[in-house]
């Protein structure tokens, strides 16, 4: 009976034919450490472009690696692509990977040393803490920055860059969560409700490519707005 750890990497797609392929042959070719084995869940948001045919194409091309995918009839947003990935998860942790290439998947390796060797639940990935990264507007920058320090005021974290995309948790402990959320606001959720468990979140450097708006970039600036929005509504309802 093999004893090995599995980590599940969900990927939520809308709309990315332009980096989709690269960004799974990235995910599908990085060694992980400590022997943990990879499980890759792509979940389409109903995307209007050829996402679906890359993503499919790409699993026919890798029929031994474990590739799972699902497909939102309704675009429904990236946390609820979140969400149906996590009814799809059956590793021993869980990492979020958007479908773009401003992460490099090779930092999974450090991200989950961290959660093995120091037997920890949850652990970020900061773009701040890497000096070498460049970002593309001031705005993001503030506006993360801003979003973080409401997140260390409001739950007493000492976080960085608390919208950053790599989210690693032990999979049981994302999974006992419940969460509402449909867009962006997956990040300030969740970051509010570990907090509210007691769990103090730890961040390592990693590496950030940023694209431009024009290259497909996503976010808005109201979505800093809902963001403090969600961190100041789950700090005061129980």
């Amino acid at each position: 009976m093999y004893n090995y750890k599995v980590l599940s990497i969900i990927i939520p797609v809308y709309n990315e034919e332009s980096t989709l392929k690269c960004l799974l042959e990235k995910v599908i070719h990085v060694k992980l450490t400590n022997g943990v084995e990879k499980e890759i869940i792509i979940i389409n948001d109903c995307s209007r472009d050829q996402s679906e045919a890359i993503a499919k194409c790409v699993i026919a091309g890798y029929p031994d690696v474990s590739i799972k995918y699902a497909r939102h009839e309704v675009n429904s947003g990236k946390g609820m692509a979140i969400r149906t990935g996590l009814q799809l998860v059956t590793g021993d942790y869980v990492v979020i990977q958007d479908a773009d290439l401003e992460c490099e998947p090779q930092d999974f390796g450090l991200l989950l040393s961290y959660l093995i060797t120091c037997e920890k639940k949850v652990v970020y990935g900061s773009r701040f803490l890497e000096r070498e990264n460049k970002h593309s507007y001031l705005g993001f920058y503030l506006g993360g920055r801003l979003v973080s320090l409401f997140a260390n005021i409001l739950y007493g974290q000492h976080l960085t860059d608390e919208p950053t995309c790599y989210k690693m948790f032990d999979a049981d402990l994302l999974k006992s969560i419940p969460l509402q959320c449909t867009g962006f606001e997956f990040c300030p959720e969740v970051t509010a409700k570990v907090s509210k468990l007691g769990y103090k979140i730890k961040e390592l450097p990693i590496h950030y490519y940023p694209r431009s708006i024009g290259e497909g970039k996503k976010l808005k600036w109201y979505d800093g707005i809902k963001a403090i929005w969600t961190l100041l509504k789950y700090r005061f309802i129980k």
